[in-house]
C-alpha cells in the first residue's frame, strides 16, 4: 500500500511540475503581494493534492488544476479582503519574468482591472482554452462564455485604445 501512495504522489508531483505555470498565472492575475503569492502557491498544491483522488480524467489535468487554483485564490481573496485588487499602478503583471514588454504590461493591467469572472475567462482564453473548457472551469454555460468573451474583448479594446 505505501508503494501505491508513493506512486500516486510521484505522478501528482510530476503533473504539478509540468503545469506549474498555470498556478503562477492565476496567482499573479489576482494577488500582488509576493509573500501572499508564495503562500498561495503552496496552498494550491496542497488543495489540489487533497482533491487529486477525485480527479477522474474527464477533463485535462491542466483544466482541473486551473479550476482548483482559481477557486483557492478567490477563496483566499474573500477571506483576506485587505488585499488591494484594482490598484493598477501597483499591478505586478501576469506574464512570466522575461515575457514583459510595454504592450504585454498594458494588457495585463487592463485585465487586472476586470472583475473576477471576466479576468478568469480572458486569462483562460489567452492560455488557449476552448470555450467548453472555460465553461467547465468557471461553471458558466459555453454560450455564456462566448458572449462574455466577446464583451470582455470589447472592454479591453476600449481600455487599451481609449
Amino acid at each position: 500500500m505505501p508503494h501505491l501512495q508513493s506512486d500516486l504522489q510521484a505522478q501528482y508531483m510530476s503533473l504539478v511540475k509540468d503545469n506549474a505555470g498555470i498556478i503562477y498565472k492565476v496567482i499573479r492575475l489576482y494577488i500582488d503581494n509576493t509573500e501572499d503569492q508564495k503562500d498561495l502557491y503552496q496552498e494550491i498544491v496542497l488543495q489540489a493534492w487533497h482533491s487529486f483522488t477525485r480527479f477522474d480524467g474527464r477533463s485535462k489535468f491542466s483544466t482541473w488544476l486551473y479550476k482548483v487554483s482559481l477557486n483557492t485564490v478567490l477563496t483566499f481573496r474573500r477571506k483576506n479582503s485587505r488585499i488591494p485588487t484594482d490598484d493598477l499602478e501597483k499591478a505586478s503583471g501576469y506574464a512570466l519574468p522575461g515575457d514583459k514588454n510595454d504592450d504585454t504590461e498594458m494588457l495585463m493591467m487592463a485585465i487586472k482591472s476586470l472583475g473576477e469572472t471576466d479576468r478568469a475567462i480572458v486569462s483562460l482564453h489567452l492560455d488557449g482554452y476552448e470555450n467548453e473548457e472555460i465553461a467547465e472551469i468557471t461553471g458558466l454555460t459555453k454560450n455564456h462564455v462566448a458572449v462574455k468573451l466577446h464583451r470582455i474583448k470589447q472592454q479591453l479594446t476600449k481600455k487599451l485604445n481609449g
